[in-house]
């Protein structure tokens, strides 16, 4: 059986492989969206085995085992790491056709070097070598990164977080890789819960030193911390959320709902929404002051089976496609920014396929020529996050814009081994490209077409964000 991937995976054309081995593949990866943890890279943490960095957080591989009938305590109970990388071994041969099948057999072969096909029979091997490499060889965090040549990492940090792993990163002296916070502040609008939104309140009234009394004080608190991610290097805000709110409110009706939830009494639908719109807003002026890119991540449904979330928690792997109204909330936020001329560089990711010709659009609509490429839709997230969600969105931001604007791939992973989806990206792109030569449809410009993939996969994220770089850019 020939190595699989091959070398030449996905590079079906001359023109393909041309923009991929001469351009694409050696170019360093600007990751400003994931959820590796800053901690582990700031001790330069080794790995006691490949079950911990490979399967221990990824909810992609527990969905399919579930699926595969794989029982619970071999994804997320006591099963001992053998156990538990033993059963995902059986799983990977039912994953055909399905992109885990992929990125299984890229991210073994890339740092492992391990070829085989991973099964229950070849798992004893693979898990025997890969944990060799891990106990004896140089894949701690930092080299891991330091081998997928990745230049910058932005890890993803609530505002009440006091950041001390950051500090301690952010002392290094012309690191490889440069590891930033990213503002992440779900948890301030996640007002259904009151005890649990105190409970934060308290934690960012302590990291902030600021008193959290009452609306002005939340204000006050939160641009406190806003000015410490902003010193540590931080240049992006990112959100979670159903859909965009965007209600109409003034800072007495907010100041209202902050003191009835401070003290310990529920808010209804209609004022749970107006305080989220209020902080919204604010938090994006925030983002526009300090010429900050502010992300959202709109439409998933979360933590959908209740028994499981009762038994294991939230984001365990129990999530699916939303099928909320997007379209109107967004605009009325974006509007209600760009009418004073503080609407903050954006990026709108979409997990829903429908909502494609949506998001393609409305970007389109506040573009202000200040900045190229200032709204972005974002490359294919989660559920779309393959190679027919990527080319998808590809292709419509291709008709509806710029596609030579796009800031191209992020891990958006908890795993120090999702970096080979950065490769798959781009051999994806420089299929799609190499493809459209074939047809017709693109000159067979070199030159043209090599500069496009450089700018996709590299260079517009950096001049986006304006990141300082690690060594492994140079």
């Amino acid at each position: 059986m020939e190595p699989f991937p091959s070398q030449d995976f996905l590079l079906e054309t001359q023109v393909a492989r041309h923009l991929y081995y001469e351009v694409a593949k050696d170019l360093p990866i600007i990751d400003y969206h994931c959820h590796l943890s800053p901690e582990l890279i700031a001790e330069n943490h080794r790995f006691r085995s490949i079950t911990e960095i490979w399967l221990e957080g990824d909810h992609y591989k527990w969905r399919a085992m579930r699926a595969n009938g794989v029982d619970e305590r071999y994804c997320t109970g006591d099963a001992s790491d053998w156990e538990k990388f033993e059963a995902w071994a059986r799983t990977v041969p039912e994953t055909l056709c399905n992109p885990l099948y992929h990125w299984t057999a890229m991210e073994l072969k890339r740092p492992f070097g391990v070829s085989k096909p991973l099964s229950g029979a070849t798992a004893k091997e693979i898990f025997d070598e890969c944990n060799a490499q891990l106990r004896e060889g140089d894949l701690t965090t930092q080299s891991i990164l330091r081998k997928f040549r990745v230049a910058v990492v932005c890890t993803t940090d609530d505002p009440a977080d006091p950041l001390e792993a950051h500090r301690k990163l952010a002392e290094r002296t012309h690191p490889d890789t440069r590891v930033y916070p990213t503002w992440r502040p779900d948890k301030a609008l996640a007002v259904a819960d009151v005890t649990a939104w105190n409970a934060w309140i308290d934690k960012l009234e302590k990291t902030a030193g600021v008193s959290v009394s009452n609306w002005s004080g939340l204000l006050a608190a939160l641009e406190s911390r806003h000015t410490a991610f902003h010193e540590l290097g931080c240049r992006a805000s990112d959100h979670g959320l159903d859909r965009m709110e965007a209600e109409p409110f003034t800072d007495a009706e907010a100041a209202a709902c902050f003191d009835k939830l401070r003290a310990g009494r529920p808010v209804d639908a209609g004022e749970a929404a107006l305080f989220r719109s209020a902080l919204l807003y604010r938090m994006a002026l925030l983002d526009h002051a300090r010429g900050w890119a502010q992300q959202f991540h709109l439409g998933a449904l979360r933590n959908t089976n209740s028994r499981m979330r009762r038994v294991l928690g939230p984001d365990t792997g129990f999530d699916s496609i939303g099928d909320f109204d997007q379209a109107r909330p967004l605009a009325r936020f974006l509007d209600s920014l760009d009418s004073t001329d503080q609407l903050a560089k954006t990026i709108l990711y979409n997990v829903n396929p429908s909502d494609n010709p949506v998001f393609a659009t409305i970007i389109g609509n506040y573009q202000d020529g200040s900045v190229a490429g200032k709204m972005q839709w974002g490359s294919a997230w989660w559920f779309l996050d393959q190679l027919d969600g990527m080319e998808a969105q590809m292709r419509m931001l291709a008709t509806m814009g710029l596609l030579s604007r796009l800031v191209g791939m992020v891990t958006d992973s908890r795993s120090f081994l999702s970096y080979p989806r950065h490769d798959y990206f781009r051999r994806l792109l420089c299929r799609m490209l190499g493809d459209d030569v074939r047809r017709g449809l693109l000159p067979d410009d070199k030159e043209m077409l090599g500069k496009l993939v450089a700018d996709i996969s590299f260079r517009n994220a950096r001049d986006y964000f304006g990141f300082r770089l690690g060594k492994a850019a140079e």
